[in-house]
């Protein structure tokens, strides 16, 4: 075989060498080289005949010239699509730079041809990886399959990461090509399938007998767990999420082996090998992830954890304190009985955020943009929203340390008139005579005339008041001697103090009489039922004395008295079966 048959990048290669000066040892060298970098560039013999015609063959200067460029490393000034070479689905390099005219493309398509040839040869697949200036060629089994030059390199990558991944790619091949490494690969894929049903038939048997075991904890320690005194989740509801948290941990260990196996099985294989490890890897990274996170912020929650145990013990302290003055075992010149719900409800508060505002810094995520920008967020909503709410709790406040009004004590507040059933923060609860309860906001109230029935008797009782207007044409004497009596017939009316009348106005055409009663604190009952007791007996007594209950503005006296005799003041009702 002439050097003249020789494919165009061997004689190229010859001449380069002999031109070089073949016959020294280092010239030998880098003639060596360059032929072997022309042979990977140009394709190994037979490789550009299959490819199409040989480019560059009656041009020697040309090629030339393209490997001073290569062995410069310069890139070009051409922006060219960086190629990928994938070989048995491994990534083994990224060519970026334009060598000899052909694209990053083309060098990734004659490189993989390249591999595919020494490959079908067979044999130990010894890689190995020879510079030549600031170029570097792969070979393997002393044949050469591509070259590369820096800038083709990753970050971070080698010469030495090529060739391992090369390394690696090639046996990979070998053992897809083998048949009893297949089968054997199958083999443990299905193993693995059936320890995988195993676990999964575990969780199953597992799960159902966790699920009774909740439930019958949950019957026993169901109404133990109380909030302020009142169980607040019950037995069916606390069944109801240990039976949730344990569904959702049974599926999140199901899904954990199901990944496991399927990255097991796809590492049995060189083609899906390289998923199977990534799989692996980033559940090892999404643990590394998760697990590290956890560790990192136990130190933080430690020190939270601290602090919110230092104020429930500060608030388990002062206690004792609050209980004692709400019973009247203690008075105390800051707080009484009718401020100490408030007080205590005051003290929790502050404490509680003086401790929320010291273990902020060392709550997991504090730091982060999220976060903050959740505060911000939800201080504006606050800012926002609640001027109406910390209006209405001012009021309250207003209310219950001004002694405004009690539990029980009997009121009016604008219109409204009844018993104060509650005092609370943003609302005031009243119960009328009618049986209704009306809820009024702290801020009608501390706007409002509030009259006080109760204020000036001792215990539960309250005042009863009512107002008639008579003629001057009967005595002021008689008109308070029957109201008197109307007073002491009406069940519910204390006798001590004594009911007393007043004559508030001396108007036109009649006086006006105002009765003022107490009410019995022993017999305490609805202001509205009093009353109604109270006019039936006024309108008795004056009837029964002849006086007419009316403010005439008359023209003259009336023929007969206004009045109602005894003998009609039960008639019979009309259909009356």
């Amino acid at each position: 075989m002439s050097r003249n048959s020789w494919p165009s990048g061997w004689r190229l290669g010859w001449h380069l060498g002999w031109h070089l000066g073949w016959h020294s040892g280092w010239r030998r060298a880098a003639g060596l080289s360059l032929w072997l970098l022309v042979a990977a560039l140009c394709g190994a013999p037979g490789a550009r005949a299959a490819e199409g015609p040989q480019a560059g063959a009656s041009a020697p200067d040309a090629l030339l010239t393209g490997l001073a460029a290569a062995a410069a490393s310069q890139p070009t000034s051409t922006v060219q699509d960086d190629a990928r070479l994938m070989i048995y689905n491994r990534p083994i390099i990224t060519f970026r730079e334009t060598l000899l005219g052909l694209s990053p493309a083309e060098r990734a398509s004659r490189a993989e041809f390249q591999i595919d040839q020494v490959a079908d040869k067979g044999g130990p697949f010894e890689v190995t990886v020879s510079p030549f200036e600031s170029a570097m060629i792969v070979m393997v089994d002393g044949a050469p399959t591509f070259p590369f030059v820096s800038h083709d390199l990753g970050p971070g990558q080698t010469a030495a990461d090529v060739a391992a991944a090369l390394q690696k790619a090639l046996n990979e091949g070998r053992q897809a090509r083998s048949l009893t490494y297949m089968l054997r690969a199958l083999a443990y894929t299905l193993a693995a399938g059936a320890v995988l049903a195993a676990i999964l038939w575990g969780l199953k048997r597992l799960g159902r007998r966790l699920r009774n075991r909740l439930q019958a904890l949950a019957e026993v320690h169901g109404e133990k767990i109380a909030l302020g005194g009142e169980p607040s989740l019950g037995r069916e509801r606390l069944s109801r999420i240990l039976s949730a948290a344990l569904k959702v941990t049974m599926w999140v260990l199901a899904l954990v082996a199901t990944a496991e196996w399927v990255g097991f099985s796809m590492s049995q294989f060189p083609y899906t090998r390289r998923w199977g490890e990534q799989m692996h890897q980033s559940a090892i990274e999404l643990a590394k992830l998760i697990f590290g996170a956890i560790a990192h912020s136990l130190p933080g929650l430690a020190v939270a954890f601290a602090i919110f145990l230092l104020a429930r013990a500060v608030l388990g302290m002062l206690a004792p304190l609050f209980s004692q003055v709400e019973r009247g075992e203690l008075h105390l010149p800051w707080v009484d009985q009718d401020t100490v719900r408030a007080t205590r409800r005051l003290v929790h508060i502050a404490i509680w955020l003086f401790a929320l505002a010291m273990a902020y810094p060392y709550l997991p995520g504090a730091q982060t943009e999220a976060f903050k920008g959740m505060s911000v967020l939800l201080g504006l909503m606050v800012s926002l929203g609640a001027s109406s709410m910390l209006g209405q709790a001012f009021s309250g406040l207003i209310v219950t340390y001004n002694h405004t009004m009690r539990v029980g004590e009997y009121v009016r507040v604008g219109d409204v008139e009844g018993t104060v059933t509650e005092v609370g923060t943003f609302t005031t609860r009243v119960r009328t005579g009618m049986g209704e309860e009306l809820t009024i906001p702290n801020t009608l109230v501390v706007g409002s005339v509030t009259r006080n029935y109760s204020r000036s008797i001792s215990g539960s009782g309250y005042i009863v008041d009512t107002v008639l207007t008579i003629g001057y044409d009967v005595p002021w004497r008689q008109v308070q001697a029957m109201m008197l009596e109307a007073a002491r017939r009406t069940q519910g009316v204390s006798e001590a103090p004594p009911p007393k009348v007043f004559q508030t106005a001396l108007s036109d055409f009649y006086a006006e009489y105002r009765l003022i009663a107490h009410a019995l604190a022993s017999r305490p009952r609805p202001r509205a039922e009093v009353l109604n007791l109270l006019h039936a007996n006024l309108q008795d007594v004056f009837n029964e004395n002849g006086v007419q209950i009316m403010s005439p503005h008359y023209r003259g006296d009336p023929e007969r008295a206004k009045i109602v005799p005894r003998e009609e003041w039960d008639p019979p009702l009309v259909g009356k079966g």
